[in-house]
């Protein structure tokens, strides 16, 4: 289907901010104290602006800038939904063109050429295997909601209420996302989880599970998975999903190896247990691929999308095996599902990552920030580890003199890496925090970021890792 006229797009080169200095600043000190008056309204719940307390007041690309004339590159970008950066004209004409044609804002889930374009754009940018026998479904605006519905779709289908999920894993805030998160904390403040969830390891190299790491780690997280299922006494039931993100992120920037994946894809299938992959941060080319699953060469069940798909806008679907389809109408409804503005920004977006092959410029420009991230890490012990895959990077920090236990690596250092985070504030990188107490350092440019953005990225980090090491910053 051709995009309706008011939405043809036109492939532009990526964008960058005019006059961004390349040189590293050294901004004054930040507090979230600044901000005065605002702390005794809003919510103590509020998390990316207590640990950046910057008030933004324009972006383009991959720069922001706040109140005061300040500039950042922004390696949060919206927790990755904004894939094309700020204000990407591509996204900008499609929402302008939306409004102008007098679309309705809101329609539920009644069709409109917006939708119906969106839909086209989106299953021409899937894998072609996993869309040709597919079905969508679109929920509320979050990625949270999208889970919530994957979890329904799968006890619908299945008659199953057992589920697996992942140590390190976040699904979102909502009662039944809380439920295969494992975030202790964050888990804490909820109520009424759903029962009959079970964590299983996830693989790793750094701090592997099961003290292994390489392929005799995930080969051990294997076995015992299987082990597990088919234990009459192992205490899970037959499960009705297992549901994973192919790398984890706010659980630390975790990339599961690819033999590992296709091994799980075996289990489930065996076993008629559905497979979930939660792409909601790692799809539309983030990790190198349009979708992060296509690394491994599956395809799931049912796969959660939001974030990147909406071009910057809420938006949030499942797409899933068609003979899966068995709920009854209204089984997961919402107000917010037909958001034309996000189905024209999305449909926009995804159309232009695809006909730019901006997933092989992520891949291209993570392994080139990977590089710079592993050089500064052989500087300096305050980095125990490096990890990502395509715009979707990790750096570990650790204690330097922390006491090691065996073989294991040392311990992480959560307030090691909030000085950093600090640290590169004031020398305008903006970076988020994950992992286990949040000791990683994350880095989730968008996808146009170019090769003198990435460098500078790396700079500015390496100048705030010196920073802290030496003492010299004394306010980070």
């Amino acid at each position: 289907m051709d995009a309706p006229r008011f939405l043809q797009p036109r492939l532009i080169r990526p964008i960058s901010a005019e006059g961004a200095c390349s040189a590293i600043p050294l901004y004054p000190p930040l507090s979230e104290a600044r901000r005065g008056p605002r702390n005794a309204i809003e919510s103590n719940a509020r998390t990316y602006s207590r640990r950046l307390p910057v008030t933004l007041e324009s972006g383009r690309g991959v720069w922001v800038f706040d109140t005061e004339g300040r500039a950042y590159i922004d390696c949060l970008a919206g927790a990755g939904a904004l894939a094309l950066g700020h204000n990407h004209p591509i996204v900008t004409e499609a929402i302008l063109a939306a409004l102008n044609s007098g679309v309705p804002l809101q329609t539920l889930d009644l069709a409109t050429p917006l939708r119906d374009h969106f839909i086209d754009e989106l299953f021409q940018a899937l894998p072609s295997r996993f869309a040709s026998g597919a079905k969508v479904h679109f929920c509320g605006p979050s990625g949270a909601d999208a889970i919530e519905a994957a979890i329904k779709l799968a006890a619908c289908a299945t008659g199953r209420r057992s589920l697996l999920c992942f140590r390190g894993a976040y699904h979102g805030m909502t009662s039944g996302a809380l439920t295969v998160t494992g975030d202790n904390a964050a888990r804490a403040s909820s109520r009424g989880m759903l029962p009959d969830v079970h964590f299983l390891p996830f693989p790793a190299d750094y701090r592997c599970p099961f003290g292994l790491g390489g392929d005799a780690g995930w080969q051990a997280n294997v076995r015992y998975i299987e082990m597990l299922l088919d234990d009459p006494n192992g205490g899970v039931t037959a499960p009705a999903a297992l549901i994973l993100e192919v790398v984890q992120g706010e659980g630390g920037v975790n990339p599961a190896p690819s033999e590992w994946l296709r091994a799980i894809r075996d289990i489930t299938s065996r076993r008629g247990i559905l497979l979930i992959v939660d792409e909601v941060q790692t799809g539309l080319g983030r990790t190198g691929h349009m979708f992060a699953c296509e690394n491994a060469g599956i395809d799931p069940d049912v796969m959660v999308l939001s974030k990147a798909i909406g071009g910057g806008l809420p938006l949030a679907a499942i797409v899933y095996r068609q003979s899966l389809d068995l709920w009854k109408p209204g089984a997961h409804a919402g107000t917010f599902r037909g958001n034309q503005l996000g189905f024209a920004a999305g449909a926009a977006a995804i159309r232009h990552i695809r006909a730019g092959k901006l997933h092989l410029h992520a891949r291209a420009m993570g392994d080139r920030l990977l590089v710079a991230l592993e050089n500064i890490a052989a500087r300096t012990p305050l980095i125990g580890n490096i990890r990502g895959r395509g715009l979707m990077a990790g750096a570990e920090i650790v204690e330097p003199d922390g006491e090691r236990q065996g073989s294991q690596p040392p311990p992480p250092s959560p307030a090691l890496a909030r000085r950093i985070q600090l640290s590169c504030l004031r020398r305008g990188l903006i970076v988020e925090l994950g992992g286990r107490g949040g000791s990683v350092i994350r880095f989730l440019p968008p996808l146009i970021v170019t090769a003198d953005e990435i460098d500078q990225i790396a700079a500015r980090f390496g100048a705030a890792i010196e920073a802290v090491e030496s003492q010299k910053d004394a306010s980070t």
